[in-house]
């Protein structure tokens, strides 16, 4: 075996800060321009690391796993006509997945070569075969002129982000044709026009990935027309969404339009945004973009929610809940699950880092060090999935003595925009999974997650600081029964491997009651629930307080002809096989295959888990057994190696066809069997109702009185005039009150609570008071994406009752300019706004008789409803201007007549899915009721925008109007 050279052994220390017996080296003179300076850079940060002793562990043992790995690939390659290796065939017959393995292997085999301690390294012999390699595979698989087969993403992702860091590691042993070869064949699967538009698969993650691919192979061709072209498409993944692909404000991440994504294509967008910004910034292509700002927001709003002791939850993964252990290109029998993806998703955000400010860096810095110092299930720095710069930057913030761990927050969350629920307490979290007709039941595609039909079926995850941390690691996806998955309900109708059809197709039509309410502390979750290819309906609901969640369910309907089944909990024991379980004080037998039904039962409790209690008594079964599976049960490209594992599996039996049935539990994560029996004879919560039309609870414990109307009524104090979900709390002398629309339906929602005495308040501009006595709120919910409002009474300033009333325009219309210029469109059903070139910009005005109120409003939103409507995208933003000339008529106004524009009053973001959209209009009202009594309101972009449509007051529907506070 040929060694290394002094030479390349020096570059090796300078690039990756590494000990390798040399005692100082400065950095040779390798770098002729500032192509070979980014290359290196992301060879340094992204391939080799920096930072660590290569001596010492992890990275002696993973350079040696590298180096052995390598070794195997290369004596297994075998170069024929039609395959580089045999068991990875290439050609329109096969799996397009063997071009990015083959990628993948030469990939190692050139880490192999450049880092220490493989045995391998700087060989000559394996650097020749690496070579051989690409040539092969740019002559016959991967080449300028072959056409695509089978999956997509393997000839514009898969397979040039291996093949790109492969030439970057060899770049100096490459000839111009050879570098110049496999560039072309990049562009030829990776043209510019592959983020020319911000639609179809080039979103998000995708997204992300592409502009990679563009970079790299522009830095390593020398093109500056490439980084640009690549640089500059990364903007569109910055802005917040309302819909599609994307970061929402409330901290949401879809990806394939109606799957919450964070925890796989999130991670992967985070990761790839990372390394772009870490490895341009200060160069001629620095991303400058302000944009990137939501990113580093949108690390803390949209991961740290869902990161718990280093795992990823995997409500937050898709259909990659189901990969485990890979069947091929898998030697080391590796399992992928909710460990190794949290840990990816650290170490992007610690990469990330690097390009935030000091403030936000030591913050995440801080996150990371507590998350991977609680791993004790999986510990990080022993993730053999890990490349060697993520183990690099884990190390240094663990070793880091200035860095203070960061204590698990306490903190309540509802995630409207993809149908997720997260509560945090200091010694426990837990998170609930639903869909609704917005998201998918589940994503099944490319032969993965094959049984997840129930997983958003109100799947309720739950994890302790010591306990349960491998709960859903521990081949749990395998051996799990898929009709009992923890707090769902569902028919025990059989289903198809893959139902409903691929990559997130089927959706609850219909279910849009979904979401809740929530003050940060506590909240109110709720699900309207359908089944899958099945005619089940239920209304659930889980009351998240400071140790105990509360967890509802009524009306479940089915008529299948099939048991429905709600599971209160279904614990994957491990090794604990034996952990007692007990029932209202009795232990029950530890043997597998013991079963049980329990009548009036009160309470329950699983050693080292936690505890359930029952109020009023239930009726539930229970069961004790032992169950296999592979991981190539519910994936075809995973281990068909049988596992089993043990699990305690508690329900409610509704019964054949149920027509109203119910249920109620309370769950305490890592009670034991005596704080669970205290609980159960001096419970402190009440449940107030549990209908289809309300589900309700009150808790002395934490002054909190919650309930969810999926229609409107009353439950304890509460009263509101639509559906929606409300969460009060009494404490200290004040009264919070927090709303929320989980149909996103309504424009405002009136709320009365049975309380008075209170004349101060503060909170959201947009819940308004109309009453004292009793309390009554108008809350404005629309365009909101089932957010929260909050208003907290007992404090802030002295607080009035204004009164509530609407206003439909007397006109409005739209203009448009170029030929168009002298057109009238004031009969239209429509409301037209874009601002773009000559002949196509169009304005919309709209005229109000304010004359009447009794006094200036103390608010005025304009209520809008439309959408955009653009082939360009799906995102832009409306805003409401001040016009002072009213004279204009609905049928007589024209781009030519129109009012001048004066100043902006309010703007907001529009998607491509029709919602209400409010727009603050109160300055320009007040002054036009002191004024002439008329109130004209333009709508019109400040930049260039996407079309949008809105609904005129000539639409059947959804018409504009003004809602107005007056005193």
């Amino acid at each position: 075996m040929s060694q290394i050279s002094r030479r390349r052994l020096l570059r090796i220390a300078a690039l990756t800060g590494v000990g390798l017996g040399v005692t100082s080296v400065s950095r040779p003179a390798y770098a002729a321009d500032e192509y070979d300076v980014l290359r290196e850079r992301w060879v340094s940060k992204t391939i080799i690391g920096s930072g660590y002793d290569a001596s010492a562990e992890p990275f002696a043992g993973q350079f040696a796993q590298i180096g052995a790995t390598a070794s195997t690939l290369q004596s297994s390659m075998a170069p024929a006509s039609s395959s580089l290796w045999p068991e990875l065939p290439i050609g329109s017959a096969y799996d397009s997945s063997n071009v990015t393995s083959c990628f993948t292997r030469l990939r190692t085999m050139a880490q192999a070569w450049a880092l220490p301690g493989t045995g391998l390294t700087g060989d000559t012999g394996l650097l020749a075969d690496i070579v051989s390699g690409l040539d092969w595979m740019n002559a016959g698989a991967y080449t300028p002129t072959t056409t695509t087969y089978d999956n997509w993403w393997d000839w514009q992702i898969g397979a040039p982000k291996p093949l790109l860091d492969t030439m970057a590691l060899v770049y100096g042993s490459l000839s111009s044709s050879q570098i110049s070869g496999c560039l072309s064949a990049v562009d030829h699967f990776v043209p510019d026009s592959a983020v020319a538009s911000y639609s179809g698969s080039s979103t998000g993650g995708n997204r992300v990935d592409l502009c990679q691919v563009l970079i790299l192979r522009g830095i390593l061709g020398k093109s500056s027309a490439k980084i640009t072209t690549g640089r500059g498409a990364l903007s569109p993944v910055f802005p917040l969404v309302r819909d599609d692909d994307g970061f929402y404000a409330d901290g949401s991440f879809l990806q394939h339009h109606i799957v919450p994504y964070v925890g796989t294509y999130g991670q992967i967008l985070v990761n790839g945004l990372a390394g772009l910004l870490v490895l341009l910034t200060g160069s001629t292509w620095a991303v400058t973009d302000t944009g990137r700002q939501v990113l580093f927001d949108a690390a803390i709003a949209a991961t740290a929610p869902f990161l718990f002791n280093g795992l990823m939850m995997d409500g937050q993964s898709g259909r990659a809940i189901s990969r485990g252990i890979k069947s091929a290109g898998n030697p080391l029998g590796i399992q992928q699950d909710d460990h190794t993806r949290g840990h990816a998703m650290i170490s992007g955000l610690l990469l990330l880092a690097e390009a935030a400010s000091a403030e936000e860096a030591a913050k995440w810095k801080a996150m990371a060090k507590g998350w991977l110092q609680r791993d004790y299930w999986s510990p990080y720095l022993s993730d053999r999935s890990l490349q060697v710069p993520a183990l690099a930057r884990g190390q240094a913030v663990l070793d880091d003595t200035s860095i203070t761990p960061a204590a698990e927050p306490v903190v309540s969350q509802v995630f409207g925009a993809m149908d997720r629920a997260t509560h945090r307490r200091a010694g426990w979290a837990l998170a609930v999974a639903m869909c609704s007709a917005r998201t998918t039941f589940y994503e099944t595609g490319n032969g993965e997650n094959l049984r997840g039909w129930h997983t958003n079926s109100g799947m309720t995850y739950w994890w302790g600081d010591s306990f349960g941390n491998g709960q859903y690691s521990d081949a749990f996806w395998p051996t799990v029964d898929p009709y009992r998955l923890p707090g769902t309900t569902v028919s025990r109708k059989p289903l198809a491997d893959a139902e409903g059809g691929s990559f997130g197709r089927p959706v609850p039509t219909g279910a849009v009651w979904v979401g809740g309410a929530t003050d940060g502390t506590y909240s109110a979750v709720g699900q309207d629930t359908r089944g899958l290819t099945s005619t089940l309906a239920a209304k659930k609901s889980w009351f998240c307080l400071d140790d105990q969640v509360v967890c509802l369910g009524a009306g479940i309907t089915s008529s299948d002809g099939y048991a429905v089944e709600t599971t209160i909990d279904n614990r994957n024991l491990g090794s604990t096989s034996s952990a007692a379980f007990t029932v209202d004080g009795t232990a029950q037998p530890t043997t597998l295959g013991w079963a049980a039904t329990f009548t009036g039962a009160s309470w329950a409790a699983l050693k080292g888990f936690g505890g359930y209690v029952f109020p009023g008594g239930a009726t539930f079964k229970a069961l004790r057994e032992s169950r296999t599976g592979s991981w190539h049960d519910i994936n075809t490209d995973a281990s068909t190696t049988s596992l089993t594992r043990p699990y305690v599996t508690l329900w409610f039996d509704h019964g054949t066809d149920p027509g109203s049935g119910s249920y109620a539990y309370i769950l305490l994560p890592g009670a034991t069997s005596t704080t669970t029996a205290t609980r159960a004879a001096s419970p402190t919560v009440r449940v107030l109702a549990n209908t289809a039309n309300v589900q309700a609870i009150t808790d002395s414990a934490t002054a909190v009185t919650a309930a969810n109307f999926f229609t409107a009524g009353t439950a304890g104090p509460i009263t509101v005039s639509k559906p929606c979900s409300v969460l009060m709390r009494e404490s200290g002398g004040t009264l919070g009150v927090t709303v929320a629309d989980p149909t996103r339906a309504a424009t405002t929602v009136t709320v009365t609570i049975d309380r008075s005495g209170y004349v101060t308040a503060s909170g959201d501009a947009e819940v308004q008071v109309t009453g004292l006595d009793p309390i009554t709120l108008v809350v404005e919910v629309g365009g909101s994406q089932g957010a929260s409002r909050t208003i907290t009474f007992g404090t802030g300033s002295a607080v009035t009752a204004g009164r509530s009333r609407s206003l439909a325009p007397t006109a409005d219309a739209y203009v448009r300019d170029g030929s168009y210029a002298a057109t009238n469109y004031g009969t239209d059903t429509t409301l037209v706004v874009k601002n773009t070139t000559a002949g196509y910009a169009r304005r919309s005005f709209l005229k109000f008789d304010v004359s009447g109120l009794p006094a200036a409003p103390r608010r005025a939103v304009l209520w809008v409803y439309g959408r955009t409507a653009d082939n360009g995208g799906t995102q832009s933003t409306v805003s409401a201007y001040s016009a002072s000339n009213d004279s204009w008529t609905e049928t007589g106004l024209t781009w030519n007549s129109q009012p001048a524009l004066g100043t902006v009053l309010s703007s907001r973001p529009i998607g491509s899915v029709n919602d209400w959209v409010p727009l603050d209009v109160t300055a320009h009202v007040r002054s036009q009721y002191s004024g002439d009594g008329t109130a004209t309101i333009a709508l019109a972009q400040q930049a260039a925008g996407l079309v949008v449509l809105l609904n005129s007051r000539e639409n059947a529907a959804n018409q504009p109007f003004l809602h107005l506070i007056a005193d």
